[in-house]
């Protein structure tokens, strides 16, 4: 593992202490805040969600038993979150009580994102206290690694907090950690998705989010493949598109919504251009599966048990 920052800083990596004096708070261009070459859990399959634990649910136990289940056919798996962790405001005392006695199981395992809900306090200090290096640097929250021949994004879409628009911080970052690699396949897990099926109560139903789309346009030139979100609550898989929502079969990303970790589910009621698949209405909690090859990659939506909606297929990779 190969931490670059952009000042001194404490870095434990693998039981071995690096100690100088200060955390970063910005990275330029050429620094990358992390990139891991063999994660614990190295196997070529990925399972996760995002919006995921509540003490006032049950949903993140069984999703819980649902990821330890398929980690027993699994046994090298890694484990991913998509934001929004634990519920209502990502507190130590949250952490502690509603995340950890579920998905805190496998954290040796797992990589995680942010979500909005981290940052309700107005920082996401538990967040970087709990997962530590597997969330990336503290304030940042972003970071990459390689897995066999692909090259994995854990970005930060809480832009009000870590901007991510064209020259900002993140988005250099991102286009030179992308302009580096030699990995064939390209995925990104962030929170917020760029495009959406939704109900018509939300406020930003029938539109797009624009605070990822420097973003997209920089995986998209950079020949992703793929883009896991949670944010919405509920199972969406978009066919591959551009980053301005135009059908892109050849050269654009796929996008998965997969905000059924645990906490609510919801039918949206209105459906975005090039939405593929929404789980139905019965349908509740569920993680998705992806099998990573060397040049291409299948998924799967896993429900709980006693949900019969499912959703699989594979793609891919048009190379970095």
């Amino acid at each position: 593992m190969n931490y670059r920052t952009a000042g001194p800083t404490t870095i434990v990596l693998f039981g071995t202490i690096l100690s100088t004096a200060c955390a970063p708070d910005a990275l330029g261009p050429n620094d990358f805040p992390a990139k891991l070459t063999q994660p614990a859990g190295n196997g070529n399959v990925w399972i996760g969600a995002g919006d995921i634990a509540a003490c006032s649910r049950s949903g993140d136990d069984r999703t819980a038993d649902l990821v330890e289940s398929l980690l027993v056919a699994n046994p090298t798996a890694t484990v991913f979150t998509a934001g929004d962790n634990v519920y209502d405001n990502g507190t130590a005392q949250e952490y502690a009580d509603c995340y950890d006695p579920t998905w805190g199981r496998f954290k040796d395992r797992t990589w995680a994102t942010i979500g909005n809900h981290e940052y309700n306090l107005g920082n996401a200090d538990p967040t970087f206290d709990y997962f530590g290096e597997r969330v990336g640097p503290r304030g940042l929250g972003y970071y990459s690694l390689d897995q066999g021949n692909w090259h994995i994004v854990m970005l930060n879409s809480n832009t009000s907090h870590v901007p991510a628009d064209a020259g900002s911080a993140q988005e250099q970052w991102l286009r030179a950690d992308l302009a580096a690699t030699t990995k064939p396949c390209v995925m990104a897990v962030f929170h917020h998705p760029r495009f959406f099926s939704c109900k018509a109560s939300d406020p930003d139903c029938g539109s797009v989010s624009h605070r990822m789309k420097d973003i997209w346009d920089a995986l998209y030139e950079y020949g992703a493949e793929l883009i896991i979100t949670g944010h919405k609550h509920h199972y969406e898989r978009f066919a591959p598109q551009d980053p301005d929502g135009n059908p892109d079969p050849v050269s654009g990303i796929r996008q998965i919504i997969v905000g059924t970790g645990g906490t609510s589910v919801g039918l949206p009621g209105i459906f975005a251009p090039n939405s593929e698949v929404v789980n139905d209405a019965t349908s509740q909690y569920g993680v998705i599966k992806l099998t990573l090859h060397d040049n291409s990659y299948d998924w799967e939506f896993v429900p709980i048990p006693g949900v019969t909606f499912t959703d699989s297929g594979s793609g891919t990779c048009t190379g970095a």
